[in-house]
This record gives structure tokens, sequence and C-alpha cells, in this order.
């Protein structure tokens, strides 16, 4: 069985895609598939000279962010990996960030629900009203929450995945973790 690499922005995407495969019934290890966070799009290069065709020759898959998805595509066709669509090379794009993909996928209360669970939604509601944040729509309000406070993302990737309702995942995350049969 070849191995698989799925290259993702950071170490909240990487217990995301983890988080869902488990809950979708994948054994990521028995499979030979590792999540590896890049600490950013912008050191694909590096990951993909490791893993890819020319280094240790993985299936690669990945997420990234939108505004990353240029970037990652020049390099996808730079390692000789092909060009065209990311979807089509086995790279999935967030809209904005997976946050932003997540709170669209549960839904405002069900992301207010998973706060207050861990006792910090009077932590939000504060940070709600700050000025520069009071006018600002509930979702960026919420992506501030989750990317603001360091360790946020990485504590919160997990329990929004564990919040979605069964078979209910956002686009990009459920396409990438139903590649992994593929």
């Amino acid at each position: 069985m070849e191995s698989t690499t799925v290259l993702v922005e950071g170490e909240s995407d990487r217990l995301a895609v983890e988080a869902l495969a488990a809950l979708s019934g994948y054994d990521i290890g028995a499979r030979r598939i590792s999540v590896v966070p890049m600490g950013g799009a912008t050191s694909i290069v590096h990951f993909l000279e490791l893993y890819g065709p020319k280094g240790a020759g993985h299936r690669l898959l990945g997420l990234c962010d939108s505004a990353e998805s240029p970037g990652v595509a020049r390099a996808l066709s730079r390692a000789g990996l092909g060009v065209g669509p990311l979807e089509e090379l086995g790279f999935q794009v967030c809209d904005a960030d997976l946050e932003d993909e997540l709170i669209r996928c549960l839904g405002i209360e069900a992301v207010l629900s998973v706060i207050e669970d861990q006792g910090e939604l009077a932590s939000f509601e504060l940070l709600q009203r700050q000025p520069s944040l009071r006018d600002q729509p509930i979702t960026m309000q919420l992506r501030r929450f989750f990317g603001g406070r360091s360790g946020n993302k990485i504590r919160y990737a997990p329990l929004l995945v564990a919040a979605l309702p069964h078979g209910q995942a956002p686009p990009p995350l459920a396409r990438l973790v139903a590649s992994f049969d593929m």
C-alpha cells in the first residue's frame, strides 16, 4: 500500500482532518496516511520536495485557504504534480479558511454552544464589544475569537468537528477525507 501524505497549513487543520477521519471510520495509521502541518502554505515547496515525486514519492493530498491556492497551484506544477484545478490534483480549497467553513457548516448557534461548553462564552461576548469588532458580522467575530488567542484554533478545531451533525462536514474537508479511499 502506497503511503499518503496530507499537507495542511497548520496544526488546527491537522487536528480537524484527523478528527473527521476518525468520525468517518478511517484508521489513518493503518492506511499509511500522515497529516502533516506545514507551518503555513508558503512552506509547501519544502514539503513537496520531502514527500513528492522527487522525494519519498508519496501520494499527496492537501487542504489550503483560498488566498493561498494560487501559490499552492504553482508549487504543485513546479514539483511535476500537474496543472489544473487544485481539487483534481487532490488539494481541497477552503473559501476563507477552515474555521470559516466550520462556522458556516455548523451554524452560529451550534458554534456558540461549543464555546459555551468550554466556559468561554463570556470571553467571546467581551470580544464582540471591542470597538474594532462590534459592527462586524458575527462570523467575523467568531473567526477573530478562534484566531486571535494563542492556541484557540488548535483547541477548537477538533471540538467544532465533533459538533458536526453526522454526515455533514464542510465540503472541502469532507472531500479531502473521502479522497482517502481513492
